[in-house]
């Protein structure tokens, strides 16, 4: 009988989605705001899971960023590559199935992301 909670009993779709939670509740212990994960799996090959949420200033982009790539590593996740930083209000960390936005707020209210994919179901939202 195969244990069906063990990491290697997930499939890699699960997996994703079990990353990208793990990644919200991550930023949840951080200053970020309006985190949201969205289900773009079916709308594109380019990631499974976007994780979108903001910070108000360049030290809480840091903050934000800094935690999640030092929490994640202790559980020997790390990103694939990582794109912008905190200074120029956007920072992008790729892990493969699953890709995080770290956005100051007047970029993402310019970006949009969240209304590009609407038609991704969001799959949880912390404001």
């Amino acid at each position: 009988m195969t244990n069906t909670h063990s990491p290697s009993a997930l499939s890699e779709s699960e997996q994703a989605r079990e990353l990208a939670l793990k990644i919200a509740d991550v930023i949840a212990e951080t200053p970020a705001a309006n985190t949201i994960v969205i289900d773009i799996h079916e709308l594109s090959p380019l990631a499974d899971y976007f994780v979108i949420c903001s910070g108000e200033n360049e030290r809480q982009l840091r903050a934000i960023e800094r935690t999640l790539i030092e929490d994640l590593a202790k559980q020997d996740v790390r990103a694939r590559r990582t794109e912008g930083d905190a200074a120029s209000g956007w920072a992008l960390l790729d892990f493969g199935d699953v890709i995080v936005h770290i956005f100051d707020q007047d970029l993402r209210a310019f970006y949009r992301l969240e209304d590009l994919w609407s038609e991704a179901p969001t799959l949880l939202s912390i404001q």
